[in-house]
């Protein structure tokens, strides 16, 4: 695979709607000055299931990521819910400064509470989080200052807060 140095890949972990997938990298390309393409979904990391939260490590898959090759960045997409020690979930994941990051759809989605599907709201939450996650990557640090995409959201309603 012969990726340009200004190529962001955005890596499904498992299997991930194809039509988030899409929009995601049509709209992260608008975004920023870098070029999106899609990756072939590869398999969850192994080990990274925690039986007794019903929930995935999140830090196997960022060194997942690393494996890659060819490319300036990687966002890693799951269906999964994830984690990191200390926290109940997360929505995602990145190394600051990084080229690594991670978005989980689980609890972006509305059936996760119970409610009835929502793409729309699934997209624009995707998004939102995809754009955190990657500003992350490049040097970003949480803002204080909601409706900045860069505050740190632990509940749905503060990610709906966020600007994109």
């Amino acid at each position: 695979m012969n990726i340009s140095s200004r190529e962001i890949l955005l890596v499904p972990f498992g299997d991930v709607e194809k039509e988030i997938l899409l929009f995601l990298k049509e709209e992260l390309g608008k975004r920023f000055s870098f070029s999106f393409s899609l990756h072939s979904p590869i398999p969850f990391p192994a080990n990274s299931f925690n039986p007794r939260r019903n929930q995935y490590f999140s830090s196997p898959f960022i060194e997942e990521l690393h494996k890659l090759k060819d490319a300036f960045k990687f966002l890693g997409i799951t269906e999964v819910d994830l984690y990191v020690r200390g926290l109940n979930f997360i929505f995602g994941q990145a190394e600051l400064g990084g080229k690594s990051a991670i978005i989980s759809l689980a609890r972006l989605r509305e059936e996760f509470y119970g409610r009835e599907k929502n793409i729309y709201q699934l997209k624009l939450r995707s998004l939102k989080e995809a754009i955190h996650e990657l500003g992350h990557t490049f040097g970003l640090r949480h803002c204080r200052n909601f409706p900045c995409v860069m505050t740190f959201s632990n509940t749905l309603m503060e990610v709906d807060k966020r600007s994109n």
